[in-house]
């Protein structure tokens, strides 16, 4: 069984949303307050990040972002038409509709967390898993020593070209160092 966020846990966070921000597209307020008056269909609402995925969805933005205004998502059809999603909400109430908004929530709200769910819909190679994140950083890691490394021959090789025993030593000092790091 699913976890199910509560329906007072949604209208706190839409109030609290809608008394903090403003919209990019004032359609979008009057969704929400619909949102708020409509418990069967506030039921089937959920919080997610990356809607675009999901089957039916709503992406709205407040005017603090750089986001898209507003969009919704049927299915494959896209529209930044407001008055087309508040006519499938009403039609469509007892459908599960995925919404996303583009607010600055850094650090993220606890309303927000509390009513933010799992995206059943992201595909699951779209996020790196944590074995690759850790592969790739120590892919990284090596890189950078080896360039260091190279840097460093490069530059004792000039060392003894010149004559500059105190460099020569002082460098393969840090060679000798940065082998014992690998």
């Amino acid at each position: 069984m699913t976890y199910s966020v509560p329906l007072n846990d949604k209208k706190l966070f839409i109030r609290w949303f809608l008394k903090n921000f403003q919209l990019k597209r004032r359609e979008g307020v009057w969704i929400l307050n619909y949102l708020l008056s409509n418990n069967d269909l506030l039921q089937n609402v959920h919080f997610v990040d990356e809607a675009h995925y999901c089957p039916r969805s709503i992406v709205m933005s407040t005017i603090e972002t750089t986001s898209i205004p507003f969009r919704f998502y049927k299915e494959n059809i896209m529209t930044s038409d407001a008055e087309k999603a508040f006519h499938d909400l009403r039609i469509n109430a007892q459908e599960a509709i995925y919404f996303q908004l583009n607010f600055p929530s850094v650090p993220p709200d606890p309303l927000y967390l509390a009513v933010l769910e799992e995206n059943p819909y992201v595909p699951a190679d779209l996020f790196i898993s944590e074995k690759d994140r850790l592969a790739a950083e120590r892919l990284l890691e090596n890189s950078v020593v080896e360039f260091q490394e190279q840097q460093l021959l490069k530059e004792i090789d000039e060392a003894l070209d010149s004559g500059n025993k105190e460099r020569f030593f002082e460098l393969s000092n840090l060679l000798q160092a940065l082998k014992h790091t690998k």
